[in-house]
């Protein structure tokens, strides 16, 4: 889930993919759990499953913001212009976005 920022919705979706809800307005006193046969996951445990799935999506910043050309761009840049010039184009991002 590289380009989806973490929610509550998705945190309780980790911690009970059988279960069944619905929440308003991502508020935690707003959950309405509709699984009887399901343990709702209490907030303290859904707080730390969103601070988990928040630092794995802040960890992936640089590959959401590392956009490279399109795979048929870059060859057609090869074809036209030749790799010297394609690799000027790829370093140019690389540079832009190091990696941590």
């Amino acid at each position: 889930m590289i380009g989806i920022k973490p929610d509550i919705s998705q945190a309780i979706a980790v911690l009970c993919p059988e279960g069944v809800w619905a929440i308003t307005e991502e508020d935690y006193d707003r959950i309405d759990w509709q699984s009887p046969d399901v343990e709702q996951p209490s907030k303290s445990a859904i707080q730390a499953k969103l601070a988990e799935l928040q630092a794995e999506y802040d960890a992936k910043q640089y590959q959401r913001d590392r956009q490279y050309p399109s795979i048929p761009d870059q060859l057609d840049k090869i074809y036209h212009s030749g790799i010297n010039e394609w690799k000027k184009d790829i370093k140019a991002v690389k540079d832009k976005y190091p990696k941590p």
